[in-house]
């Protein structure tokens, strides 16, 4: 099967690619030595499938756009479900999913329904390890407010971890989107979190593993 590679990884896997040519033909050349160079070759070749991997972007099309649902926005390890106060936007209690992405999972973000983007944020900090409670309010983020159906919203934020350094998005405040289309990718490691209406119905389980445009989150009174 094809392996499709995410825009934001093609200048890295490029780099990286040249960088590591350059290294194992120099050591090659200069210090030809079989136990130095065929354990760097295999290095050299783990360590480029590694970032390989982590910029993979599977097609995951939903086949029927549905609003009463919300999809899993990212691949990952469900590492919060809870009823929490969101003090940026709603300033009350939501029902918190948080999604918990490691190295090894896809990094897509993908929009958990369709509708308007009625509010938009990016806020610089922190780089607290993704696990940790205050990583949501203190370390670099986005805050998504989607806004469908007769004016339900739902918020999604994009949190930079210990290793992630780097959000991206492709929305901006005013677009209307598409559930399940890209909106946005994290680098290497980090956390979503999505805070819904106090009725949803929750779908997933604490350590579940989800997938981005597979898995239900919630599903939501019409």
């Amino acid at each position: 099967m094809f392996l499709r590679i995410h825009k934001e990884g093609h200048t890295i896997l490029l780099v990286s690619a040249l960088i590591l040519t350059i290294l194992n033909v120099a050591v090659y050349q200069f210090w030809p030595l079989p136990f130095v160079f065929w354990p760097l070759l295999v290095l050299s070749i783990v360590f480029y499938l590694l970032i390989l991997q982590f910029f993979r972007n599977p097609v995951r099309q939903i086949v029927a756009s549905d609003n009463n649902v919300v999809y899993a926005p990212a691949d990952g390890r469900v590492c919060v479900i809870e009823e929490a106060v969101e003090e940026e936007y709603f300033k009350g209690k939501r029902l918190q999913v948080s999604i918990f992405m490691s190295p090894l999972n896809v990094h897509v973000n993908r929009n958990p329904v369709s509708g308007i983007v009625n509010y938009f944020r990016y806020h610089p900090g922190k780089y607290l390890v993704a696990w940790h409670p205050k990583s949501s309010t203190e370390n670099e983020r986005t805050t998504v407010v989607y806004q469908f159906g007769e004016g339900t919203e739902i918020l999604m934020r994009q949190i930079a971890g210990a290793v992630a350094k780097r959000i991206k998005w492709y929305i901006s405040e005013g677009d209307r989107v598409e559930q399940g289309n890209d909106m946005g990718f994290i680098k290497f490691g980090s956390r979503v979190d999505l805070y819904l209406p106090l009725d949803a119905k929750i779908e997933v389980y604490m350590d579940q593993q989800v997938k981005g445009n597979r898995t239900i989150i919630a599903r939501l009174n019409s």
